[in-house]
């Protein structure tokens, strides 16, 4: 099966005015990504930091990025580009690998994502986690797995449901299992009963402001990258997707209207060996 280096896909809905997410010109963020890409390709030059992929030149040619995590939240590009993630936050650091999706120790990632306030959240170590259950996001929040080659893998996977502003950059998501039947915390202050998961490895379900970029993804149970039930204003950007059947869907159902106001831009990934269908599928028709 032949690889898609570069695949830009920007999906042109037509917006809802109830949808405080939706943008009025989706033609307006097509030129924009185009500009952007034209602004880096026309910087390229010997002895350049610049790759030609506006969002890597927004912040890899800084060589101290690592004290400046936090501009990463400004490198976006298409529908997702207003995804600030945890960047009004303190950083976080991932400590501990293990889990418990009730009563999340200090140092551990599920302990951060739930949390209400903002948090950019990295890692101290190299580290392979493996969930018990599904890894329910709260809002505004940024996994940020630069520096560290972080594993989520043989567990069940990461859940965006009714939230937003979320980042999901640079780890490893893998042989995602299904989840449930089981409570699950989702802030400091509520857990619940959750039915069946599908398995996916990202699973977009109501959410907003959500941008998944330099993830590695693959083997999962369900989708790689799902977005339905009415998500909206989401970039899929510069990920390595490889042996799964099927890779990513937008939209739950072509009955379910709210879908029709999805707007997602897919851009710089790479679909590579071993995948077989929905590189992407659009379940709703206008």
């Amino acid at each position: 099966m032949a690889s898609v280096i570069l695949l830009l896909l920007l999906s042109l809905l037509a917006p809802d005015s109830t949808s405080s997410a939706a943008v009025q010109d989706p033609e307006q963020v097509v030129q924009e990504v185009n500009e952007r890409i034209n602004a880096s390709r026309r910087n390229l030059g010997f002895l350049s930091c610049g790759s030609g992929n506006p969002i890597d030149d927004c912040w890899r040619c800084d060589p101290k990025w690592e004290k400046n995590r936090q501009r990463l939240a400004d490198c976006a590009i298409g529908f997702g580009k207003n995804a600030i993630g945890g960047r009004n936050g303190r950083i976080y650091v991932v400590t501990d690998a293990s889990d418990h999706p009730v009563n999340p120790k200090p140092g551990t990632l599920r302990y951060a994502v739930i949390q209400d306030e903002p948090l950019w959240i990295t890692f101290a170590r190299d580290m392979v986690i493996k969930l018990k259950e599904e890894l329910m996001m709260n809002s505004f929040k940024t996994i940020d797995g630069r520096g560290a080659n972080v594993h989520i893998a043989g567990g069940p996977c990461i859940t965006i449901q009714y939230v937003t502003n979320i980042i999901i950059h640079g780890i490893t998501i893998h042989d995602c299992k299904r989840g449930g039947n089981a409570y699950v915390r989702d802030s400091p202050n509520h857990f619940g009963w959750r039915t069946l998961s599908d398995g996916d490895g990202v699973s977009i379900f109501g959410g907003s402001h959500i941008w998944v970029d330099h993830c590695s993804l693959s083997n999962c149970r369900d989708g790689l990258v799902d977005a339905i039930h009415g998500s909206t204003a989401i970039t899929i950007s510069n990920n390595y997707m490889t042996h799964h059947n099927k890779v990513m869907l937008l939209g739950h159902s072509d009955s379910y209207t709210r879908d029709k106001n999805m707007q997602v831009t897919i851009a710089f990934n790479h679909f590579g060996e071993g995948l077989v269908q929905r590189m992407p599928r659009q379940k709703m028709t206008l």
